[in-house]
């Protein structure tokens, strides 16, 4: 699992890429928590290159909600592929997390008043 961080337009955005599955989530959930803990709150998950997530992933995913609530932020997700897509539609989560298409357009959406 790879991770980049960078800031584009005052919008925190976090580009995942590989299997968000067990193996990685102890590593990756402190560093998406340190993104949204060091910034406004305001996160895009940029998930294009995501291919696979397991329970632990999607925990991962929770979490990153939760520590955004907690500062009045806003976590919205990006390019989720279709396997992604549909465990998000099976755990219901789909319904939680606000999902787009595209990068720019989950931007866009984080700078809306």
């Amino acid at each position: 699992m790879q991770l980049s961080h960078f800031i584009r337009q005052g919008i925190d955005i976090i580009e995942l890429s590989g299997r968000m599955v067990n193996a990685h989530s102890a590593e990756l959930r402190p560093k998406i928590i340190a993104c949204i803990n060091g910034s406004t709150g305001r996160l895009a998950i940029d998930m294009r290159g995501v291919t696979f997530v397991d329970a632990s992933g999607l925990s991962v995913l929770v979490s990153a909600m939760k520590a955004a609530d907690a500062m009045n932020g806003r976590i919205v997700l990006s390019g989720i592929q279709p396997p992604v897509v549909s465990l998000l539609e099976l755990t219901r989560l789909f319904c939680i997390f606000e999902v787009f298409l595209t990068l720019e357009a989950a931007t866009e959406s984080l700078n809306l008043p």
